[in-house]
């Protein structure tokens, strides 16, 4: 399964979600509001795109609407308030990835 992370900047929360799965899963991660900003084809190379805040899935929707309705997006409601690779952040990762996927 191709599994694309999404957050703001694409430094820590979805940089660390990308790295710490993809020993089970075909992984990238991409930023909404960074200098390159999440693009069309890396929405569409995805099976999954998971996001880190519900406003995130919103924006996404706001940029790519036909590709909106074709995707399954889920939001773990992970704040923006870790490093990347924290400890805490990992955990929390985890804890929400195996409920979700």
């Amino acid at each position: 399964m191709k599994v694309l992370f999404v957050c703001n900047q694409n430094q820590n929360r979805s940089k660390t979600a990308e790295e710490l799965f993809n020993y089970k899963y075909d992984t990238k991660s991409a930023g909404l509001f960074n200098l390159k900003p999440i693009s069309e084809n890396e929405i569409s190379w995805a099976d999954v795109v998971i996001v880190m805040e519900d406003f995130q899935r919103s924006e996404i929707a706001k940029r790519f609407p036909k590709l909106y309705l074709q995707k399954r997006i889920l939001s773990l409601e992970v704040p923006d308030h870790f490093q990347y690779q924290q400890k805490e952040l990992i955990q929390l990762l985890k804890l929400k990835i195996k409920d979700l996927i």
